[in-house]
């Protein structure tokens, strides 16, 4: 989702990515140190029962669901995020 995220923003034009999307996306998928984790449907499931309340966002849902049952911290600023209790956060 936040590679969607990102690509969204991007054919906006509400970043600015020095590089370009495409190389940009080539980079940081070459990083040892990161790994996507694909939507499955137990993420799709936890996103419709995270305990309330959380904003109706689909990709921040998705992000906290993944994050949830992974029992892995966000990294993030976003502050809707950020004041759920529900979910470690880092920032």
């Amino acid at each position: 989702m936040t590679m969607w995220e990102v690509a969204l923003l991007d054919s906006q034009n509400r970043i600015t990515l020095e590089e370009g999307f495409a190389a940009w996306r080539s980079r940081v998928e070459a990083m040892m140190f990161l790994h996507f984790i694909p939507i499955d449907n137990r993420i799709a499931v936890e996103a419709n029962r995270l305990p309330e309340p959380f904003h109706r966002d689909p990709a921040d849902r998705l992000i906290v669901a993944t994050a949830r049952l992974l029992d892995m911290p966000l990294l993030t600023a976003d502050t809707k995020i950020l004041d759920y209790p529900f979910v470690k956060t880092i920032w």
